[in-house]
């Protein structure tokens, strides 16, 4: 086991994460909120820790399955302990345990929260807790590599040790350029929808945090509501951006190069979307006695499809008032889509 070679890698990780905490210190200097301090204590530990074992390259940079494994399981803790320092430090959420709980979901875009009051929280926690979103929608060592000088065949093992499925591929010579083209694309998708909901009347600090809870499909919102209180217009984004950062990533970059002899991925899309249509379809119809307009039933349904199959969890009303048939759908979707 090379661990020379692992804790430099980590090293950088505290690096980037401490950089990554300049959005929610700007949004503390924004709106005043006092929680600088405690992003600028974090920052520190952060750069000090991280340039204590990175200034330095190992000799040895052989790279093996294993070294990435640990790799990507000591990352997640690390991420996860020092991203919740500012919750804990500023003592609005006061358990350490809450605030790392908070923080994993946030990287892991589970989305499960400890919080019955979200909007008790600072602005810039707030930014935080959805940027956690976004930094792990993609996974966080994808994003690591993307910034990351890395060179050598050895570092496609970061990004197999990640990958929570059976497979994953190149879709450029390089894995740093894999991993560019993939976050390129993600971070392009989600400037479109910040600018369709500014668009829709979203103020633009809401218009950020909801983007990334979309974009990373795991439904960090920064109402207790949820997006019930928002339009229907704002929701229909929604709806739509949901479903669209649900759609394997390898199949936009096949679509953009015109590589349609990739069928097995397009198979993949048209899969998903098949299912997602005729879930639609079939609650809209379940429901319809319940909104009395087909237009808004089936608004109400594309969202809420769209939210379970992709995992997201945003919410514009209790479904568990549905009929059997349509909560039995909901179900199976998450299973479907996890």
């Amino acid at each position: 086991m090379n661990l020379k070679i692992v804790f430099y890698y980590l090293g950088w990780v505290l690096n980037i994460e401490a950089v990554l905490m300049l959005l929610p210190c700007a949004v503390s200097l924004i709106y005043g909120d006092g929680m600088l301090p405690y992003f600028l204590v974090t920052m520190v530990i952060c750069t000090v820790i991280g340039f204590m074992t990175a200034h330095k390259k190992p000799a040895d940079t052989v790279f093996y399955a294993r070294e990435g494994f640990l790799t990507v399981a000591l990352t997640w803790v690390m991420l996860s302990f020092f991203g919740a320092l500012p919750f804990w430090f500023s003592r609005q959420i006061q358990s350490l345990v809450d605030a790392m709980f908070e923080t994993i979901s946030g990287f892991t875009t589970t989305g499960a929260s400890i919080l019955s009051d979200v909007e008790a929280l600072s602005p810039s926690l707030l930014m935080w807790r959805s940027f956690t979103h976004w930094i792990g929608g993609m996974g966080v060592l994808v994003f690591i590599l993307s910034l990351l000088p890395l060179t050598g065949g050895y570092h496609m093992n970061l990004m197999k040790a990640e990958s929570p499925g059976p497979s994953v591929s190149k879709l450029a010579p390089k894995v740093q350029s894999t991993a560019k083209i993939l976050y390129s694309i993600y971070f392009v998708m989600t400037v479109i929808q910040i600018l369709l909901l500014l668009v829709g009347g979203m103020p633009l600090f809401d218009s950020i945090c909801t983007a990334f809870g979309t974009a990373g499909t795991g439904g960090f919102g920064i109402k207790n509501d949820s997006m019930a209180s928002y339009s229907t217009y704002l929701q229909v984004v929604i709806t739509v951006f949901m479903i669209l950062f649900g759609v394997n990533f390898n199949a936009y970059f096949f679509i953009i190069t015109k590589k349609f002899a990739q069928d097995f991925k397009m198979e993949e899309v048209r899969y998903y979307f098949g299912i997602i249509g005729i879930a639609i379809l079939i609650i809209t119809c379940n429901i319809y006695h319940i909104f009395g307009s087909a237009a808004k039933a089936f608004q109400q349904a594309a969202f809420q499809v769209g939210s379970i199959i992709t995992t997201t969890g945003y919410a514009t009303t209790d479904f568990n008032t549905w009929p059997e048939i349509s909560r039995t759908i909901l179900v199976l979707l998450m299973f479907i889509g996890a």
